[in-house]
């Protein structure tokens, strides 16, 4: 993790937030290279799952929503996690994860500053609070929601007059959500702020075991789309006097991080029971064929952009002698190709070189580099991911082609200049 946490800030992956200013707890800041690849990873899981498919449509929600939705969801009554406070130096742990420590059982001594006494658990709303209006007053209270999820069940009719679709049909949504976490940590992990991707299908009751064996092998196909290491990931079934208020099964897909192997993803068998709360008086659906009208169950596939990129960097990282290598699937690279003249001191190399980087600018996510020697630079964008370095040499004043150099396997081909932006396309979005 360190290696990783050091690489992320030194390429401009991740940077820690409001660092200048002494930063604050687990908010991080994703700079000029992490965007692009947060972006990739949205814009992939968007075209899987919504534009490739005739059963779903998207939406994008308001982050401050209605109290009466948090209230009608079972939040404000459930959405809280058992807290424990050290007597004496008062950090604060969540007692599931003491609990399941056998070292840390029988006098709950506190594991910060090993001498106070961890007290009885109590229950802490996760919910972040906020006010609508200049006063602040009860009747002014709001919330920053803490899943996207809730949305497209409120939004749940108008979406099926508009779109006109029928069961089963799915809502997607990626956008923030906000949980005053307990103990956040690990990174980008478990953080305050963060982003998901998430998907509401909706289905007939009966059918509810075979969409939920579909949609865990859909989000399966996903993880190795984006080059996630399948060896470290895992299926965890979620005991019954452990599930969720609102499920009646949940699968955690874990992977092994450095830190511990936790949840990267979770499938969720939702029910009828966040229709039923939000439309509580009729039914939302009526078959078009049959005019029966009934509430529809749900299968939620959520998937978090930040731990999607977390688990992606650490599938990628590679060690080979003194080179490193963030060996991303192409479609992620923040940069898809960087472009170097072979010497930097040459006005008719750096000339061409500046003709072949601008020919694939706004085609291409495409760096230049003509710093230092060029091991240097085959090596720095080795470690940013870049799949292919292309080089303008002397040959290429002459012959008109270019060296292209592949950043995991270090082979070098040359290609014709004026076939190069299709060579790139072709390696990347038909590999």
């Amino acid at each position: 993790m360190d290696k990783i946490v050091s690489l992320a800030k030194r390429r401009g992956f991740i940077f820690p937030g409001s660092e200048i200013y002494g930063g604050l707890a687990n908010s991080w800041d994703y700079g000029p290279l992490g965007v692009e690849i947060k972006n990739s990873i949205k814009k992939s899981w968007w075209e899987r799952f919504v534009h490739r498919r005739s059963d779903m449509v998207g939406i994008d929600a308001a982050l401050i929503m209605n109290p009466k939705v948090w209230e009608k969801s079972g939040h404000l009554a459930n959405f809280s996690d058992p807290l424990l406070e050290c007597n004496k130096c008062h950090s604060r742990f969540r007692a599931d994860e003491i609990a399941h420590d056998p070292v840390k059982q029988g006098d709950r001594i506190c594991p910060s500053c090993k001498v106070g006494k961890l007290g009885d658990p109590r229950k802490f709303n996760l919910m972040f609070k906020t006010f609508i209006g200049p006063a602040e007053e009860a009747t002014n209270i709001a919330y920053f929601r803490p899943e996207t999820a809730q949305a497209m069940f409120v939004d749940f009719k108008n979406v099926l007059d508009t779109s006109r679709k029928r069961l089963p049909f799915g809502i997607a949504q990626i956008g923030k959500a906000f949980r005053n976490e307990i103990t956040p940590g690990n990174f980008i992990f478990r953080t305050r702020e963060f982003e998901q991707m998430e998907i509401e299908y909706f289905i007939r009751p009966e059918n509810w075991e075979k969409e939920f064996e579909y949609w865990l092998n859909e989000m399966h196909g996903w993880m190795k789309e984006v080059g996630i290491d399948m060896s470290k990931v895992h299926d965890h079934d979620i005991a019954k006097d452990e599930l969720a208020h609102y499920s009646k099964r949940t699968v955690d897909i874990e992977f092994d991080y450095p830190f511990g192997t936790k949840e990267l993803y979770g499938l969720a068998y939702r029910t009828d029971f966040d229709l039923k709360n939000h439309f509580p008086d009729k039914p939302p659906y009526k078959d078009p064929e049959t005019n029966e009208e009934f509430y529809p169950h749900v299968i939620e596939p959520s998937l978090g952009v930040d731990r999607t990129l977390l688990a992606v960097l650490l599938s990628a990282y590679s060690e080979e002698g003194d080179r490193v290598v963030l060996k991303l699937a192409p479609r992620l690279a923040p940069y898809k190709a960087a472009v170097f003249p072979l010497l930097a001191n040459k006005p008719e190399l750096v000339s061409l070189a500046r003709k072949v980087y601008e020919g694939l600018l706004g085609k291409l996510m495409v760096a230049w580099d003509d710093r230092g020697n060029i091991g240097k630079r085959y090596y720095a964008q080795d470690e940013i991911g870049t799949p292919y370095c292309i080089t303008v040499d002397f040959d290429s004043l002459e012959k008109g082609d270019v060296t292209v150099r592949d950043r995991d396997t270090a082979k070098q081909e040359r290609i014709p200049i004026q076939d190069l932006q299709n060579f790139i396309l072709d390696k990347i979005y038909k590999s």
